[in-house]
């Protein structure tokens, strides 16, 4: 059988092994779907990528993402350590920015200081939540209604929606029921006043292999688009995640213009190749 080249990298955290993993399959065309499908259940990490060549001019690389259990047409994770994992190998973008081409289209990734940052994609569904859908999500964290000061859908591709509750510590304390929260994405935060960061975040995926992601940039995206856009946050600011986890997950937001940029660090922790 193939071999091809690969990386498990750890995103969103300068501290090896305090971030998210992610596994990245190199040169990865000659793989079909199903395949892919295959490895990235068998990894049982949160996201597996896999590099192609790009299908457009305007990428300079493309790039599948699949969690344990489906494809993805976008993720933050992947994407910035897929980036990583490209210019690692040896690829060089062929302008200022770097281009992913994913199942939403193109991306732009910029190097930014010592980190990499992807221009946040647009919403694909925003808003308020309906009533039936917001009553679910209180059952299956165990919240009164009282204790969620904002609620809205910031989905930019996976389904994420997402509540703010009055501090950090009403975050950590969650212990979501995942059976009640089951064909949901559930992001939540809450101010951290005074903090090493300005907000913690978490993110439940009920049915995932990994229920609880311990570092989500595409999330962290939708909920920054969200806080920035409602006055809720400041346009540059730093989110933690992972918690109690026992990560140390850094998610970097900064809005300049009309971009919104979601930045963090990556490094490489195994290197080799895989047999498929």
């Amino acid at each position: 059988m193939p071999t091809y080249p690969f990386r498990q990298l750890d995103v969103f955290s300068d501290t090896p092994l305090r971030g998210n993993a992610l596994a990245v399959v190199h040169a990865a065309d000659g793989l079909d779907e199903a395949r892919m499908a295959t490895f990235a259940h068998w990894t049982q990490l949160a996201e597996t990528a896999f590099l192609l060549a790009p299908s457009t001019a305007a990428a300079d690389y493309r790039v599948r993402i699949f969690s344990s259990e489906r494809e993805m047409a976008f993720a933050g994770h992947p994407t910035l350590g897929s980036c990583h994992a490209w210019l690692e190998a040896g690829g060089r973008p062929r302008g200022e920015e770097i281009v992913q081409e994913c199942g939403i289209g193109l991306v732009r990734i910029r190097h930014a200081g010592p980190r990499l940052a992807f221009a946040a994609p647009p919403l694909l569904r925003q808003g308020p939540l309906d009533e039936a859908v917001l009553a679910r999500v209180r059952a299956g964290l165990g919240l009164e209604d009282v204790e969620i000061r904002h609620a809205a859908w910031v989905d930019n591709g996976p389904g994420w929606l997402a509540l703010m509750l009055p501090d950090r510590e009403d975050v950590l304390a969650l212990q979501p029921d995942y059976a009640r929260l089951a064909g949901l994405r559930v992001g939540v935060v809450a101010p951290w006043p005074g903090g090493e960061a300005d907000f913690e975040v978490r993110a439940f995926l009920p049915g995932d292999a990994v229920p609880e992601d311990p570092v989500t940039g595409s999330l962290n995206a939708g909920v920054a688009q969200w806080l920035i856009a409602a006055d809720l946050a400041p346009s540059r600011y730093v989110a933690a995640q992972g918690t109690v986890l026992g990560r140390r997950g850094r998610v970097h937001v900064e809005a300049v213009g009309d971009d919104l940029w979601i930045g963090g660090d990556c490094g490489t922790c195994i290197t080799g190749e895989v047999v498929l």
